[in-house]
């Protein structure tokens, strides 16, 4: 049988199903939610976990007039007894508020009344209604015109739930996708405290002391404090990353990934996708990122020789991290170190959190990293304390993106002392430069994993060194360059026509062998005669560094050729 199209992207059930797409089935959600539901269910998880597409499998299955054949041979499908007391018996509002977004208050609400707008449109039969009266209809038709006032915005979920009741008879299902996004977008942009205030009034109206409603569902990244916006709320529900409850259903686990990989002949490639997308842990299972996979998966299919790269994280943004990064005083900066080399950092973690309450303490960005996915939990916390480490090769990838992009602001961008080093190489001052490089080593933050090759570890300087050189503007500066019996790791021609630089990078695997293998490297300049080169463009003056690093420490040997 022909593989199914991967649905990249495809948030809605019944579209997923209808067309045909290869889907992983999450639909025991259903029956678990039944089993353990509260009135006001919160799911956090972080972004493109499969959040959307579970809320709108509940809402196929639950609203009335639903389809059934959605459903044939998925899981749930085998409880008969289920299906027959819910499938297709419930009203439903949906509302998603992933796109209320704006650069000031006024874009956003405009955003979010137009997403009440799309909801109140999809329930325009009630405009027919025999149960409601000429004022309810009149109420609900202020809502289709997208540009509702403050009150009307307020009360919009409580009025198509009730609206929904007396035209039905029966109870109402609200669900509310990503409803922390306003929030965070607002906190961005600088109207925090307005959005919170609208958003909770929205929420209070529907959520609290509610007749019309039957349960609720809610998912987002960050578990917003009940005093910001559940005010008075004592029916909800939160069912967090470090819950065992519902752990399964969000993200893709181990055997469901070997399954995938299996029905599209590519199980050699499960080593990479478990390195790359694998890691992260929601309560007691380990579970890979959906969108990651998928979209690694339909690419493997068009092109088999393809490396991983960083699906996720070029979709999710990263601000978090990068403000992580500009806040880490000397022993943040360290425990960033041990993180990238692997290790395990134990930290108190809040998992409710205001969002402007993010930057008031370097601890709180500890927890929003947790919540939204940077980090993952090792093993059970132990009252509050959490055992956190970077999931995978793809967060990896982050932090060292940020890491040099900190290096490049902080330290390339302060020109007088970069002039001062720059000019150490054409004054053959090597002891300069090492004290330069020795005090920026110093300061930045590794990225080194320590179990890496030595090869891999003179690449990392190598670059770090290149970095800083083209600090220079007037400077034609040549990495790797063919010359004389071999390849020279850095050849610089200055403004002045007759100097030449030549720089060859080694690893020491120990402090006391640096100096060692700075002389190794200038013994390597001169056998394989890389100043050839510079010497065939007319210049004469030829300056030579061999400099070796280890860890946090270099040593310069110069020589003039």
């Amino acid at each position: 049988m022909e593989n199914r199209m991967l649905p990249v992207g495809i948030d809605s059930f019944e579209k997923l199903r209808k067309e045909g797409f290869y889907y992983i089935d999450k639909t025991l959600l259903v029956q678990e939610l039944l089993s353990n539901w509260g009135e006001v269910n919160l799911f956090t998880r972080p972004r493109r976990f499969g959040k959307t597409l579970n809320m709108s499998m509940l809402k196929s299955f639950f609203e009335i007039g639903t389809d059934p054949s959605l459903f044939q041979g998925l899981a749930i499908s085998q409880n008969r007894k289920l299906c027959e007391a819910y499938m297709g018996r419930f009203p439903v509002v949906f509302l998603s508020l992933k796109d209320v977004d704006g650069l000031n208050f006024e874009e956003a609400r405009s955003m979010l009344c137009r997403m009440i707008q799309k909801e109140t449109r999809r329930l325009q039969f009630l405009m027919d209604s025999q149960q409601l009266s000429a004022l309810d209809k009149q109420s609900f038709s202020v809502l289709t015109d997208g540009n509702a006032e403050n009150s009307a915005i307020v009360n919009a979920l409580a009025l198509l739930t009730e609206l929904l009741y007396k035209h039905y008879g029966q109870k109402v299902i609200l669900l509310i996708d990503e409803y922390d996004v306003p929030l965070e977008k607002a906190f961005q942009h600088g109207y925090y405290k307005e959005m919170t205030a609208l958003i909770r009034s929205l929420f209070g109206q529907a959520l609290k002391t509610n007749e019309s409603l039957q349960f609720a569902v809610l998912t987002g990244c960050l578990r917003v404090s009940k005093e910001s916006i559940f005010t008075g709320l004592n029916n909800l529900k939160v069912l967090s990353i470090a819950d065992v409850r519902f752990d399964e259903y969000f993200g893709f686990t181990d055997s469901e990934v070997r399954t995938l990989l299996k029905d599209y002949n590519l199980s050699k490639h499960y080593d990479a996708v478990k390195e790359w997308y694998d890691g992260y842990r929601f309560g007691d299972v380990e579970v890979y990122c959906p969108w990651d996979v998928m979209n690694h998966v339909d690419r493997l299919c068009a092109e088999p020789d393809a490396e991983p790269q960083a699906y996720w994280i070029n979709t999710s943004g990263n601000e978090l991290v990068k403000r992580f990064v500009k806040k880490a005083d000397r022993t943040t900066q360290n425990e960033i170190e041990r993180l990238i080399a692997g290790e395990v950092i134990r930290k108190k973690v809040r998992l409710e959190l205001t969002y402007d309450e993010i930057d008031s303490s370097i601890d709180h960005l500890w927890s929003v990293l947790f919540t939204t996915g940077y980090l993952t939990q090792a093993g059970k916390p132990e009252k509050g304390v959490y055992q956190l480490v970077i999931p995978n090769r793809e967060v990896q990838e982050v932090f060292l993106l940020q890491i040099q992009e900190w290096f490049k602001e902080t330290v390339i961008q302060d020109t007088e002392p970069m002039k001062t080093f720059c000019r150490s190489f054409l004054e053959g001052n090597a002891h300069g430069i090492q004290t330069y490089l020795t005090m920026i080593l110093s300061r930045m933050i590794s990225v080194l994993d320590t179990k890496a090759r030595n090869d891999q570890k003179e690449n990392f300087y190598h670059g770090l060194l290149l970095g800083l050189l083209r600090s220079e503007p007037n400077w034609l500066i040549l990495s790797n360059a063919e010359s004389g019996e071999g390849f020279s790791d850095i050849l610089i021609e200055p403004e002045n026509p007759d100097t030449g630089i030549i720089i060859e990078v080694k690893y020491a695997q120990t402090m006391a062998g640096l100096e060692t293998m700075s002389e190794s490297a200038m013994k390597q300049i001169v056998v394989k005669q890389y100043d050839a080169r510079l010497r065939q463009e007319g210049r004469t003056n030829i300056l030579a560094y061999g400099i070796a690093f280890c860890k946090k420490r270099c040593w310069v040997t110069f020589q003039a050729l």
